[in-house]
């Protein structure tokens, strides 16, 4: 009997204890649901539909944190994972900056994703500005472009009067066929703020133009541009697809202009400020133009910032006893002030003499070779560096249509012989290794297509 009532007993005490215990509940086992917002937070970055990113979170983390254990979250009802995912876009400017830099890192304005994929119409956009006697080396430079790339490109021609006619006249000449690859627009040289002869003789003739572009293509949203001393060795694609890589600040790119500060001329000489360590080349420049028009920029005149047209004007008369270089100095200067509006690429997709003529200081174009080459101080029209003029007599002679290895490849590495004594032919395989490389890519192409219709 006694042991009857004792099993009665502790039946009793433990569904009171199981009372209890559902009616209360266990701290210990869910955290407060502010505590659970939070660490979610830090595994979201907007992406560009706006939605969370939780792969490039993640390996942002990997690459700049330890590693730690990922606590197991309760499953959290849609009106929390809502209020989370909010949350997380609130911190991703915090952690944006770690994954600023890595290709595939997505931006999040309208102007940016459309730029990643091509831009609202589909091309890639490609402007270039000449004047003087520089239209035979901007032919060559769009026949570059032209012989390699996949997409479709519009070209935006800026030319002086005299030089618009002689330009509708060169690519009228070119091949029909070819036409269904590009298409064009001409534009006379123009400034919208500031006394026009000015800006005309700022430095090259009409290279400020480059800084109106903005303004000028008001219906672009992004595009590159280029000199008119530079040859594409590789798809202009490749270079496109760096829009992918900027983050949620950054509205340009540009390869620094040297590798080497000891040896750098903004390091060295320049009296105003510049970006970075060595500053940056603006020959060849990605433009994210729809977040160009749309940001103010902080400068050392007016301290609430200004925007990108109503800050040319001043900041040139601020600087222009100080400027050499005309308008890559206030580009230099603009983005001292706006570091994180600045992606940097490297040097082998801005490749000049001052890369090889002082010995090989630039490692990318050593492993990968040079993507895009760009002659400045004149190198294709003398014999200061053969290599570099070897590759633009290459293509500017090369006859459309006729076969890449033959026509292309062959007369230029014939040529490069003659040029190995000197410090930049030296290294040949900086020169050929990625216009060979993409010539194979288009032959295995035409092959695939060929065998393909055969079957």
């Amino acid at each position: 009997m006694r042991i009857h009532l004792k099993v009665v007993a502790i039946a009793v005490c433990f569904g009171v204890f199981l009372l209890v215990y559902f009616l209360g509940g266990n701290p210990a086992d869910e955290p407060p649901l502010r505590e659970v917002e939070e660490k979610d937070n830090s595994y979201f970055l907007p992406s560009s539909s706006g939605h969370g990113n939780i792969v490039a979170a993640k390996q942002a983390e990997k690459s700049h944190e330890e590693p730690r254990v990922i606590p197991k979250r309760p499953r959290l009802s849609r009106k929390e994972v809502k209020t989370s995912s909010r949350g997380g876009a609130g911190n991703a400017k915090t952690r944006q900056k770690s994954v600023a830099g890595r290709p595939g890192a997505k931006s999040g304005s309208a102007g940016s994703v459309r730029a990643a994929t091509g831009t609202r119409d589909g091309l890639m956009h490609l402007a270039v500005v000449a004047c003087g006697n520089r239209l035979e080396e901007t032919l060559t430079m769009v026949k570059s472009a032209l012989i390699f790339s996949v997409k479709k490109i519009k070209f935006h021609i800026f030319a002086e009067e005299g030089l618009s006619q002689e330009f509708e006249k060169g690519l009228s000449e070119w091949p029909r066929q070819l036409s269904a690859k590009f298409h064009y627009s001409i534009y006379p040289i123009s400034f919208s703020v500031g006394n026009a002869d000015e800006w005309k003789k700022l430095f090259k003739p009409c290279a400020a133009q480059r800084l109106f572009l903005p303004v000028i293509l008001k219906d672009v949203d992004a595009l590159l541009y280029v000199d008119t001393d530079v040859l594409f060795l590789r798809p202009m694609d490749d270079i496109w697809s760096f829009f992918k890589a900027f983050n949620s600040s950054q509205l340009a790119a540009m390869a620094p202009e040297h590798e080497i500060p000891k040896i750098g001329w903004y390091s060295r000489f320049a009296r105003h400020p510049f970006y970075g360590v060595t500053g940056v080349n603006s020959g060849v420049m990605l433009m994210n133009l729809t977040r160009i028009r749309s940001s103010r920029f902080k400068n050392s005149m007016i301290a609430s910032g200004l925007s990108w047209e109503d800050m040319l004007h001043p900041l040139y008369q601020k600087y222009k006893n100080h400027i050499t270089w005309g308008d890559q100095d206030l580009l230099n200067i603009i983005f001292h002030y706006n570091p994180e509006c600045l992606y940097t690429f490297p040097c082998q997709w801005n490749y000049r003499p001052d890369h090889c003529m002082y010995g090989s200081n630039c490692k990318g174009a050593e492993d990968e070779g040079v993507s895009i080459l760009h002659g400045n101080r004149g190198v294709y029209h003398d014999d200061k560096q053969p290599a570099f003029k070897v590759v633009y007599d290459a293509i500017h002679d090369y006859p459309f249509g006729e076969n890449l290895f033959q026509s292309l490849f062959f007369p230029l590495q014939t040529k490069f012989l003659d040029t190995v004594n000197t410090l930049c032919g030296r290294i040949p395989q900086v020169f050929l290794k990625q216009v060979e490389k993409t010539m194979r890519a288009v032959y295995e192409k035409k092959v695939v297509r060929h065998v393909k219709r055969a079957a």
